[in-house]
C-alpha cells in the first residue's frame, strides 16, 4: 500500500474528479444488447454473479448505445427493484458527476459505499469491489466540491481505502474479469500521470484478465492517447468501434485522437478525418448530455481551424 502513495501529490494530479466519470463509468458497462428480461452477468462465462435485469439495461444504454436518457430511465426502476445492487447507485453517481450535481454525486456515492459494504456477506467478491468503488467516488465528491491543496489528505485517506478493499477483492479471486476491468483502469490512469508507473504494466494486465473485450480497449486507446502513442491508440479505437458502432462517444475518442495525430504529422487529410468523426458523434447528440455536446462541438471548431487556418 505504501508504495502506491509515495507522493500524495501526484496522486491527487491524476484527475481523480475525471475518472469517476470516465473510468468507472466505463469500467462497468456490458458487452452485448440483450432483452433486459434476458439479463445476465456481463462479465464472467463461468460461476456468473446475480446482476439486476434494470441495472443491466441502463449499462448497455450507455455503453453499449451511449444513450444517456434511456439509461437514466433504466436506473430510476432499477433504485426501486433493484435496491441491493451497488452497480446501479455507482452509474447513477457517474451520471451525476457528468451533470456536475454535486449534491446528487455525494448521495450515490454514499449509497455506493453502503450497499457495496452490505453485499460483503452474500458476495464478497463484489461486495469489497464495489466498496473500494463508493470509497473512489466520495474522493471525487471532495475534490469535485473544493479541490484544494488542503483537499490533499482526505482524498489520499480515500484512495488508500480504495485499494485496501480492491486487494480484498483480489485475494478472493485476482483473475475475476470484472476486478480486472475496474481495477485496470485505475491501474491505466495512475500509470499515465505517475512518473514511476509503467503504463505498459497496467495495459498487459488490462488485457489478459478483463471483460468485456470491448472496454478493455476503449481503455487502452484513452491510455495511448494521453501518452500520445497515437497510433495505438488509433489501432485499439477502432478495435472498440468493430464491437460499439452505434456508440457516438467511441467516434469521438477516436476523432480526438487523429486530430491529435494529425497535428502532430501536419496532416490536413488526417485532420479531415478527424473532423468526419467528430461529426458521426453529433449525428446522435440528442442522445448525449449536454456539457458533453458543447465540448465534442468545441473541439470540432477547434479541428476545423486547423484545417483552414487564417
Amino acid at each position: 500500500m505504501t508504495k502506491r502513495f509515495s507522493s500524495p501529490q501526484l496522486v491527487v494530479s491524476a484527475k481523480l474528479t475525471t475518472f469517476a466519470q470516465t473510468a468507472f463509468a466505463a469500467a462497468i458497462a456490458l458487452n452485448l444488447w440483450v432483452d433486459p428480461s434476458l439479463a445476465g452477468d456481463p462479465f464472467r462465462n463461468r460461476e456468473p454473479h446475480q446482476i439486476g435485469d434494470q441495472t443491466e439495461a441502463a449499462f448497455k444504454a450507455i455503453f453499449q448505445q451511449g444513450n444517456y436518457p434511456a439509461a437514466d430511465r433504466y436506473l430510476q426502476q432499477a433504485l426501486t427493484k433493484e435496491p441491493n445492487e451497488p452497480l446501479a447507485y455507482a452509474m447513477k453517481a457517474s451520471l451525476a458527476y457528468g451533470n456536475k450535481d454535486w449534491a446528487k454525486l455525494d448521495t450515490y456515492s454514499q449509497k455506493t459505499l453502503e450497499t457495496g459494504q452490505k453485499l460483503i456477506p452474500s458476495d464478497p467478491l463484489r461486495g469489497n469491489l464495489y466498496t473500494a468503488v463508493g470509497h473512489f467516488l466520495e474522493g471525487a465528491v471532495v475534490i469535485s466540491r473544493e479541490g484544494t491543496v488542503n483537499d490533499v489528505p482526505q482524498a489520499l485517506s480515500r484512495l488508500r481505502q480504495v485499494y485496501k478493499y480492491l486487494d480484498k477483492a483480489e485475494a478472493i479471486s485476482a483473475n475475476d474479469p470484472e476486478l480486472n476491468l475496474i481495477k485496470g483502469y485505475m491501474d491505466l490512469l495512475l500509470a499515465v500521470n505517475l512518473p514511476f508507473a509503467s503504463p505498459d504494466q497496467a495495459i498487459r494486465g488490462l488485457e489478459q484478465n478483463a471483460a468485456p473485450g470491448y472496454l478493455v480497449d476503449r481503455g487502452i486507446a484513452l491510455a495511448y492517447r494521453d501518452l500520445k502513442r497515437y497510433p495505438q491508440a488509433l489501432e485499439y479505437v477502432n478495435r472498440a468501434i468493430k464491437t460499439t458502432s452505434d456508440n457516438p462517444e467511441i467516434y469521438y475518442l477516436k476523432a480526438q485522437i487523429l486530430k491529435r495525430l494529425g497535428q502532430k504529422e501536419k496532416s490536413q487529410q488526417i485532420i479531415q478525418e478527424a473532423i468526419a468523426n467528430f461529426d458521426k458523434a453529433l449525428a446522435k447528440k440528442s442522445q448525449l448530455p449536454g456539457d458533453l455536446v458543447k465540448q465534442i462541438e468545441r473541439e470540432r471548431k477547434n479541428a476545423v481551424s486547423l484545417k483552414n487556418p487564417e
